[in-house]
């Protein structure tokens, strides 16, 4: 702990809990940011790189990154929802959610990105505002008919939206809530722009999961926090907002939906919350061994993962990546895996087509280029959508095309 207090861009506490207790757990050595794709004319110009070290919190089961980058990386952002089908299921059943629960209220969804779940909320009848800093994807999602305002969230723009729009009957953020490194100022925002009775809904990748299912590459710079429901608990506590409800979701690799609401309303909450909690103690999050044992795994993973490719290649076989999602370029760089294996990725989003990957520097082409280039194996790096993806390619699958999933352990499908 002595040389974190020295670099005020490591973290000596926990993000939630704010615990000294942390446990220093994979150290992954230096990454450029995961969605810092290079253009062609930038391909030769060296990227910056940061340490990515993986800490866990021993009092909530927190699982962060202990490495800041500065924010200004992620105010033009390449990652859309709208490139999995499975996405447009998810948002619009969120979106329902959210506007049964808002009963004509305001709703608004922090980390809008390109306003897929507001789209649907907006179609089924809701009244709602988005607030993103990417001012690229809030065009995107203007284009869908939904409002955004551009800015990070805080107190002070908690404020601003209070004064110009009125209170939020419901506060939504997917996938966002991982992102912020002041959660106790994030969460203070919400409550003030909450009313009395309001709801804040987060979704995020379960802090379990991630442990049984050695889901290491859900750690990038961007994803500061990996959360249990004990640390959301404790933080809900520390600001005054309850948890009070949890619905287990099947997307990323198993995720949660916590519903939190002013501790002044005293609600009693709903059974599974106490139920997921026993469980995460089951599982060991608040353990010390139970890390060890993850560490274990995913290095166990990475000489499995390499050996397999290493000998494909040597046998003459050749292979691509699908996918460029930003954990896709943790297991990359991480494993050391680069275009002397996979001649090229592939993968729907059209902002990261003709780009290359940070770090790597693979070319991401459109996903044609399987059935043009015919390479033997793809390596789903997307693995969390790998059912839409083996649907998609059913062609390449047909021709005799295998694909190489790569956790929690690998395994070559057919």
């Amino acid at each position: 702990m002595n040389d974190q207090s020295i670099n005020t861009s490591v973290r000596t506490t926990c993000r939630t809990c704010r615990s000294t207790n942390l446990m220093l757990v994979l150290p992954m050595g230096d990454h450029p940011p995961a969605n810092m794709f290079a253009r062609p004319e930038q391909k030769d110009v060296p990227q910056p790189a940061f340490p990515l070290n993986t800490q866990a919190c021993l009092d909530c089961g927190l699982i962060q990154v202990a490495d800041q980058v500065p924010a200004d990386f992620f105010t033009d952002y390449l990652y859309v929802p709208s490139g999995a089908a499975t996405m447009h299921t998810h948002f619009a059943e969120l979106a329902s959610v959210a506007v049964e629960r808002a009963q004509g209220g305001l709703i608004i969804d922090i980390g809008c990105n390109d306003g897929l779940m507001l789209s649907h909320a907006n179609d089924q009848g809701g009244r709602t505002l988005g607030i993103d800093p990417a001012a690229n994807l809030a065009k995107i999602a203007g284009e869908r008919g939904v409002r955004v305002h551009v800015d990070f969230f805080n107190r002070a723009t908690a404020q601003q939206i209070r004064e110009t729009e009125g209170p939020a009957s419901v506060i939504t953020t997917t996938n966002t809530f991982n992102h912020i490194d002041d959660l106790h100022g994030f969460t203070e925002g919400v409550l003030d722009l909450l009313t009395d009775d309001g709801v804040f809904i987060i979704e995020v990748p379960w802090g379990k999961m991630i442990l049984e299912t050695n889901e290491f590459d859900n750690v990038y710079h961007e994803h500061v926090s990996e959360l249990s429901l004990l640390s959301v608990v404790k933080l809900g506590q520390s600001v005054g907002l309850d948890v009070v409800d949890v619905t287990k979701l099947p997307v990323h690799g198993g995720s949660m939906r916590v519903f939190m609401q002013p501790a002044a309303l005293n609600k009693t909450p709903a059974p599974i919350v106490a139920d997921m909690l026993a469980d995460e103690d089951a599982a060991g999050m608040t353990n010390k061994e139970a890390y060890e044992a993850f560490a274990e795994r995913v290095h166990a993973m990475q000489e499995s993962l390499v050996s397999m490719l290493a000998d494909l290649k040597a046998s003459g076989k050749t292979i691509a990546g699908y996918g460029a999602p930003a954990k896709g370029n943790t297991l990359l760089n991480y494993f050391d895996i680069g275009t002397e294996t996979l001649d090229f990725l592939v993968d729907r989003n059209t902002l990261k087509q003709g780009l290359y990957s940070p770090g790597k520097l693979i070319p991401v082409l459109a996903p044609e280029a399987v059935m043009e280039r015919k390479p033997d194996y793809l390596l789903v790096l997307a693995w969390n959508f790998f059912d839409e993806i083996r649907e998609q390619m059913a062609d390449f699958e047909a021709a005799g095309g295998k694909f190489i999933v790569p956790l929690p352990m690998p395994v070559v499908i057919p």
